[in-house]
Formats: C-alpha cells, sequence, structure tokens
C-alpha cells in the first residue's frame, strides 16, 4: 500500500513540475512579412503551412502578419491562428511607408532637407514623415481602421516608429527640423538653431561622447547634444504614444519594434517613454544582419558619418555584446520580447543555427517572457528552428 502512495506521490510532483515547466516556458512570437501594400508575397495557403509546421515546432503565442491590404489573407489566416489559439496582430508602419497610402509631410534635417532613404526591398522605402505632424499620426490610425479593423486583428504591431538613422548620415539624426518640431523642441527647452549652429561650429565632435555603459548608454561631452537627443526621445517617443493608446482604445494588444537600447536615443526612441505605452517591445537585437537595425551595421554608420566624433569604443558582436543589451532591457515593466534573426538571405542576414541557439540560449538566461523570431518566419531555414526544440 505505502508503494502506491509513493507511486501517486511521485506522479503528483512530476506533474506539478512539468506543469510549472509549460507554465514557464518562454513564448515564441513569429514574423510574416507579406511584402510592400499592393502585392503579397505570400499566399493564406501558405502561410498557414509554414505557421503549422513552425507550431509543430517551437511554441507559438502570436503571429505578426502585414502589411499588405488583401483582407481574405488575414481572415482566413486569423481563422485558423484563433482556432489553435495563437494570436494575430498586424505589422503596422507608423513613420515611413505610409506615404503610398495617405498625404504625409516628410521629416527633414536641420538645413530642411529629406534626408536620403535606404531602399533595402520593394515597398521598403524607409523614408521618415515628421513625427509631430498631427495630420501624420491620425493617418496611420485611420489605415488602420479603414484596412483592417474588420480583419480579426488581436493587436497591432507598431514598426518604422523613429527617425531616419546614420543611414542618411548626420542629417538622418539631425531631424526633424520642421516648424512644427522646432516649436515641440522649444517646449522642452531646446532651440533647433542653436543645436544646428554648434554642430556647424563643432563638427563631428558634436557627437563626442566621455564614455558609454548598458544602464545609462552613451554620455555625450556636448551639453546641447546632450538635452538635444533628450528631447528628441520625448517628442518622437511621445507621438508615438499617442498613436499607441489610441489603437490601444480599440481594444488591441500594442507591440513595439524597437532599436538596440545603445542605438536607440539617436532615432529618438525613449525605452521608458514606449515601454509605458506596450504590452510588450521587441528591441531589435540583430547581430548577423547588415541592413536597418542592425546593431554593428548601424554602429559603423554612426562612426562613418562622424568620423571625427571622439569616445566611441569598439563592440565586437559577440555574446558579450548581446547581454550588455539584454541587460539594458531588465529595468523596463512591460513585457519584453527580444528579436533574434533567424531568416537567412546569404549578404543581408547570413545566420545559421549555431548563431540562432547561440542568441536564443542569452535571451532565455535573462528570463524574459519570450522573444520574436524575426523578421520573416517564410525565410527561415527549418535548420534554424530544429534547433530550438
Amino acid at each position: 500500500m505505502k508503494r502506491i502512495l509513493y507511486a501517486v506521490l511521485a506522479l503528483a510532483a512530476f506533474a506539478a513540475c512539468q506543469s510549472k515547466q509549460v507554465e514557464n516556458e518562454p513564448e515564441y512570437i513569429v514574423q510574416v512579412s507579406l511584402g510592400g501594400w499592393h502585392h503579397p508575397d505570400y499566399t493564406a495557403e501558405q502561410i498557414i503551412g509554414r505557421i503549422d509546421t513552425v507550431s509543430n515546432m517551437i511554441p507559438v503565442g502570436k503571429v505578426i502578419i502585414g502589411w499588405s491590404l488583401d483582407k481574405e489573407i488575414y481572415k482566413e489566416v486569423g481563422s485558423h491562428l484563433h482556432s489553435k489559439g495563437i494570436k494575430m496582430l498586424l505589422w503596422l508602419p507608423v513613420f515611413a511607408e505610409t506615404e503610398e497610402m495617405c498625404e504625409s509631410s516628410a521629416a527633414v534635417d536641420f538645413w530642411g532637407a529629406i534626408p536620403a532613404n535606404y531602399d533595402l526591398a520593394a515597398g521598403e522605402g524607409f523614408r521618415f514623415n515628421c513625427p509631430s505632424d498631427p495630420a501624420n499620426a491620425a493617418n496611420v490610425v485611420k489605415i488602420y481602421d479603414d484596412h483592417f479593423s474588420d480583419c480579426g486583428f488581436d493587436g497591432v504591431f507598431l514598426d518604422r516608429i523613429r527617425t531616419q538613422s546614420f543611414v542618411s548620415g548626420v542629417g538622418g539624426v539631425l531631424n526633424c527640423g520642421c516648424d512644427l518640431c522646432k516649436e515641440k523642441f522649444i517646449a522642452e527647452g531646446v532651440d533647433l538653431e542653436e543645436v544646428k549652429a554648434e554642430w556647424e561650429a563643432k563638427g563631428d565632435r558634436f557627437l563626442s561622447v566621455t564614455g558609454y555603459t548598458p544602464a545609462e548608454g552613451f554620455a555625450f561631452e556636448n551639453p546641447v547634444a546632450e538635452k538635444f537627443f533628450e528631447a528628441k526621445g520625448h517628442i518622437v517617443s511621445g507621438a508615438v504614444a499617442e498613436i499607441a493608446d489610441e489603437l490601444r482604445s480599440r481594444g488591441l494588444e500594442i507591440g513595439m519594434d524597437l532599436y538596440a537600447p545603445f542605438m536607440a536615443p539617436f532615432v529618438g526612441q525613449d525605452y521608458e517613454i514606449l515601454a509605458a505605452h506596450a504590452d510588450f517591445i521587441k528591441p531589435m537585437l540583430y547581430r548577423q544582419t547588415f541592413a536597418p537595425a542592425g546593431m554593428g551595421f548601424e554602429y559603423d554608420l554612426l562612426k562613418n558619418a562622424a568620423p571625427q566624433a571622439e569616445g566611441y569604443p569598439s563592440f565586437e558582436m559577440d555574446l558579450d555584446f548581446l547581454n550588455s543589451q539584454l541587460e539594458a532591457m531588465e529595468p523596463y515593466s512591460c513585457a519584453k520580447f527580444p528579436g533574434i534573426e533567424i531568416n537567412y538571405r546569404e549578404n543581408v542576414v547570413p545566420t545559421s543555427p549555431e548563431y540562432v541557439t547561440e542568441s536564443l540560449s542569452a535571451v532565455t538566461s535573462h528570463g524574459f517572457e519570450g522573444t520574436v523570431l524575426s523578421w520573416n518566419i517564410m525565410e527561415a531555414p527549418l535548420a534554424h528552428l530544429d534547433c530550438l526544440k
């Protein structure tokens, strides 16, 4: 009788342990990039087939998909996902890529020029719009209301929530300098004419820093530069927060695509503001991406755009650096799903199963809620997923 009792207790303990493991198991979010607005790259059948394959290998909790205007794809895919208890979020660009859909006012640098864009692929022009123009913000919400509100989405994933980067040289980050933004900066105690004059007097050294820590980021040597980037973060991220709140009022979950913490201030992303208005954030911790948002790619652009700026350390895109960025995310209260690239393109994102395994192990060690497998599950080699089982 005692043996039976011990066996029952052992089984109960094992079941409780298994239940706890399942409860604490990190969640995977996957992304499906459909391309631009007008010509979806995949059919609903292809997407469902790939998601089924993936969800049989790893636990998928959400699918981010967009931003084609083909409603039937979302309705069919969404119905299938919901039958499996998986949420569907619309991949929605905010300050770029919307010019095909509506009239928009472009962001300009301090000299009134529109920074050059970056044509990675069709539908991804990376031409950014002014974050202070209320019409631009209203357009984003209207795009959702007019084209996606009846498609069965559980939430929205906000992308392009920044200004241009050093892709366009220094003018890419010294913006937006339009009249609306000048007023916003004045309200923050920053005169853009003074910032412009300081840059023209100091040149690259305007951007010099005295040090870097993951917790505090870069410390600018020039107090005018320090105040400018702080104010820029308030203005750009404040505008994103208002859009997020408006979409949340429609009962939508809010996710946000962010630059890695060390580069985020240059493009106007204030983590504290954004995290307070998001259900989850996805910092793009891309170590093997040679395109916008790739960590090493963007850092090299900074140093190439301002070669005389001093104080910038050499960063190796290794595991130690990845952990430094994961540590920088820890203070924020919303759910954190670091983005790790798992799709493969030979010259743009040359990932491997070993790279994916190493990156995901680092994320798991920090105890975050999960990971976003970026940025297109349709292009991910199955070997990159098999290693995650």
